[in-house]
C-alpha cells in the first residue's frame, strides 16, 4: 500500500460516508497488523475509537502533512497515548510517513513508540500516556492560540478509565473557567478499562451530568455513526464561551467478536494465527 500526501488545510470536504467506512476497516486491519507485529499493544482502546478520529482527520481537522508544525493547524491531542497503534494508522494514512513504516511498531530504533513520542514523528502533538494529562496540555494550546489569534481549534481524546484521574477534573475547571470555546475533549466511553469494567472498578456516571456541572457544553454520540460525530463536531465549533466535551459510547474492541467488552485486550496481543482470523472478520464487515 502506497502512502498519498493529502492536504487538510481546506475546511468543507465532501462528505462520503461510504469512503469513510472504508478508511475506517483499513485503520482497524493496521491496527491489528502491527500489534501483531510487535507481538505486544493495546489492542481493545485502539479498536474502539478508531471513527471518531477519522472523522477528526478526514473530514474536521485543518492539517497538512507536508506541513505538520503549520501554525494554524487544528491540533489533536491523544491523552489515552496507549491508543497509539490508532493514532499511527491514521497519520501514515494521511501522508505522514510510509505505510510500510507500520510494522516497526515497538522496535529498537522505531519512531512509533508504545506511546506517541512527538519528539520522532510527524503529526504527532503530545507525549500521551500519563492518564489525565492531554486535557491540561489542550488547555494549554487553546489559551496560546488565543492569545496569537489563530483560528485553530484544540481536540483531546481522553479515555473513559481516565475519568479516575484528579487532573481531568482540575482540568475540567480551569478550562471552564477560561471559557475555552476552541477546545473539544472527547471520551472514548467504551466501558472498559485495563482491570475490568469501569463501573465496577470506579464508578464514573452520571459522567454527562458532572461535565455539565463544571459548566462544559456536553454532547453525546453512538461513537460509530458518522453523521452524529460529524453534528456533534459541528455544534462544538459553534458553541461559545465554553468548551465541549463529546461522550462517543463505543465499543472496547470493536470489530472482533472475542475482544469486544474484554479487558484482557487491553494491553494483550493475541497470537499471530488468531490475529488472522481477527482480520478476515474486518474484511467481512
Amino acid at each position: 500500500m502506497t502512502t498519498q500526501v493529502i492536504s487538510f488545510r481546506d475546511p468543507g470536504r465532501s462528505l462520503d460516508l461510504a469512503r469513510l467506512r472504508k478508511i475506517s476497516s483499513e485503520i482497524r486491519e493496521d491496527i491489528l497488523m502491527m500489534l501483531s507485529e510487535a507481538g505486544s499493544g493495546h489492542p481493545g482502546g485502539s479498536l474502539s475509537a478508531v471513527e471518531v478520529v477519522v472523522s477528526l482527520f478526514f473530514v474536521k481537522m485543518r492539517h497538512d502533512p507536508s506541513d505538520p508544525l503549520w501554525p494554524d493547524r487544528d491540533r489533536f491531542l491523544l491523552s489515552k497515548g496507549h491508543a497509539a497503534p490508532l493514532l499511527y494508522a491514521v497519520l501514515s494514512k494521511c501522508g505522514y510517513f510510509p505505510h510500510e513504516e507500520l510494522k516497526t511498531l515497538r522496535k529498537i530504533g522505531s519512531r512509533l513508540q508504545g506511546h506517541p513520542d512527538p519528539t520522532k514523528l510527524p503529526g504527532v502533538e503530545i507525549p500521551g500516556g500519563p492518564e489525565g494529562i492531554g486535557l491540561s496540555e489542550g488547555i494549554g494550546m487553546a489559551l496560546s492560540s488565543r492569545l496569537d489569534k489563530r483560528s485553530s481549534r484544540i481536540y483531546v481524546m481522553m479515555g473513559d478509565g481516565e475519568m479516575d484521574e484528579g487532573e481531568v477534573w482540575e482540568a475540567a475547571m480551569c478550562a471552564s473557567k477560561f471559557r475555552l470555546e476552541n477546545l473539544t475533549a472527547i471520551i472514548d466511553r467504551n466501558g472498559v478499562q485495563q482491570d475490568g469494567i469501569t463501573e465496577q472498578i470506579m464508578p464514573i456516571e452520571p459522567l454527562a451530568a458532572k461535565w455539565r456541572a463544571f459548566n462544559w457544553n456536553v454532547l453525546e454520540v453512538d461513537g460509530y455513526d458518522f453523521s452524529s460525530i460529524l453534528a456533534a463536531l459541528e455544534k462544538a465549533e459553534k458553541a461559545k464561551n465554553r468548551p465541549t466535551v463529546i461522550v462517543a459510547h463505543t465499543t472496547k474492541g470493536k470489530g472482533v467478536d472475542f475482544m469486544e467488552w474484554q479487558s484482557e485486550y487491553h494491553g494483550k496481543v493475541p497470537e499471530k494465527a488468531v490475529v488472522q482470523k481477527a482480520l478476515e472478520q474486518i474484511k467481512r464487515g
